[in-house]
């Protein structure tokens, strides 16, 4: 019976989930994304727009939503890998390479992406659905498909935030990768605007140069706002465990 419960006892200090949770949750809310988003993808990458809302340059990667579908398909990839390979303990001594991969995708491109797509779209959307998603576009886009990329996206991740524990990056270190993402987006709708003549999205093509300009900064300064709101929310749900780990650890 003492070694039983000792072996319980350790136990407890390698899961990385709050009680209630388990294991077998997280795997299969990992695998339930990875058929969920890279079908997203798929289906996506083979949805044919009409040419009235979209320019044939650049195929669908001109697009953020394309973009932000591919980080989480990616990032859910990794996750069950590491569910099998790697390891979900909270403290880690020398955790592997798999695992910090995962902790700086989901801190620095999975999370905030997510949310900008998600709430800017909808966003958007209530004030006038032909800013973002022309009604043109419902005979060919299915609905389940526009929830998969514009609502799923935040839904999964934040029940990811609540039932899987990642060691965050340092801050500047996170806003850097994220800034470099952003800005190369920007550049490359640019580019795109360039070669094809069209904005990515209708919005853009009804806002002036200075309201575009703002338009922008908003949407990075959002974006960086939510990266820090990802890391305040993952230091709240996973603070008394991560000291109890630790202190159990010593």
């Amino acid at each position: 019976m003492a070694i039983s419960s000792k072996s319980r006892s350790k136990s407890k200090t390698k899961g990385s989930t709050p009680p209630g949770f388990s294991r077998a949750v997280q795997i299969l809310l990992h695998l339930t994304a990875v058929i969920q988003f890279n079908y997203g993808v798929y289906y996506f990458n083979n949805v044919q727009l009409p040419t009235s809302t979209s320019h044939p340059f650049a195929g669908k990667f001109k697009f953020l939503t394309f973009l932000c579908a591919i980080i989480q398909a990616l990032y859910y990839i990794v996750s069950l890998a590491n569910d099998f390979v790697g390891t979900n303990e909270l403290t880690p001594k020398r955790p592997p390479a798999i695992r910090r991969f995962k902790d700086w995708l989901l801190a620095t491109l999975a999370f905030p992406v997510a949310l900008n797509v998600g709430v800017t779209f909808w966003t958007l959307y209530a004030i006038d659905r032909e800013l973002v998603f022309p009604k043109i576009l419902d005979p060919v886009f299915p609905s389940w498909l526009n929830h998969v990329l514009h609502t799923n996206i935040v839904v999964f991740i934040v029940l990811e935030l609540f039932t899987s524990y990642r060691a965050y990056p340092k801050r500047s270190t996170g806003l850097t990768g994220l800034a470099i993402f952003m800005g190369s987006y920007l550049i490359w709708i640019h580019i795109v605007k360039h070669y094809s003549g069209v904005w990515v999205y209708p919005v853009l093509e009804v806002l002036q140069l200075p309201q575009r300009i703002l338009f922008f900064a908003a949407v990075l300064g959002f974006t960086f706002s939510l990266y820090v709101l990802g890391e305040f929310l993952n230091n709240i749900v996973w603070a008394k465990e991560v000291k109890l780990a630790k202190r159990k650890s010593n």
